[in-house]
């Protein structure tokens, strides 16, 4: 591009019958310049980028007033969290409590369809807490392959399916949730309130959603075993990956299995 201006000026030069001057090469040099974008002055100052802009003091009070509203304006605005519908009318007994769970209106955004109660009875030797049902779930929770490979893990436990309380924090499949709204919404409250009814001697809680649902610090050392503790029930708690991540790496589940081995030699309660 250089070439092409310099072409230009000495065209102009030659049909003024003269040769093309310093003066015609600074010219063309600013041209490319200002057609490449850049109009600004330098200077050899270091200056930080991350630095935040420096307003100029206002020289009259009107310029005060005027500067009011932008200020005003890049305030950041907080939108209210939205309770989930139906937390005081939660039954206070188990079976009462999957009855809402399938039916309550003001849930889910009343979507009632593709609801999946959890399964089990009270006072179970394990609760295993899981986030969501699997896709295909309809008449029973966990039925796909991530239910294989529970039924696979209680079996090695040597605690019969049917033995074992099994129950989710959604009561349906829902892709791509946002688990910071839901939390913020109460869905902690909900869960906590399911694991107070259903009364287990131990809770398995498979995913890094379920510990902040129940209260807990998930970031917070692995050594220290958190307990889960409500209105007056206390329970031992082993956090472990969810399932999905179980079926496809074999690393993790030789470290949950000792992990699991370690807690229930233990004698944890």
């Amino acid at each position: 591009m250089i070439a092409a201006l310099w072409q230009v000026k000495t065209r102009r030069a030659m049909i003024a019958n003269r040769e093309p001057s310093i003066a015609d090469g600074i010219v063309a040099a600013l041209a490319w310049w200002r057609e490449a974008g850049v109009e600004n002055d330098f200077g050899d100052e270091a200056q930080s980028w991350l630095a935040e802009p420096v307003e100029a003091q206002p020289s009259a009070p009107s310029e005060t007033v005027a500067s009011a509203p932008r200020a005003a304006a890049s305030a950041p605005v907080e939108t209210p969290v939205e309770r989930l519908g139906g937390l005081d009318a939660m039954p206070g007994d188990l079976a009462g409590f999957t009855a809402w769970w399938l039916s309550e209106p003001s849930r889910d955004h009343g979507m009632a369809e593709g609801r999946v109660a959890p399964r089990g009875k009270a006072n179970a030797p394990l609760m295993v807490i899981v986030a969501e049902p699997e896709p295909g779930d309809s008449q029973s929770l966990l039925s796909g392959p991530q239910g294989k490979m529970l039924e696979a893990m209680l079996a090695a436990m040597g605690i019969a399916a049917e033995d074992a309380y099994i129950a989710s924090a959604l009561p349906r499949h829902t892709p791509a949730a946002d688990w910071a709204a839901l939390t913020a919404a109460g869905l902690g409250d909900v869960l906590r309130h399911h694991v107070r009814l259903a009364a287990p001697q131990r809770i398995l809680a498979l995913g890094g959603i379920i510990l902040p649902l129940l209260g807990h610090d998930p970031t917070l050392s692995s050594d220290i075993l958190p307990r889960f503790n409500h209105e007056g029930f206390s329970a031992a708690m082993l956090p472990a990956p969810d399932l999905a991540s179980l079926l496809a790496r074999p690393r993790a589940r030789a470290g949950f299995w000792q992990r699991w081995l370690d807690w229930t030699i233990d004698g944890t309660t």
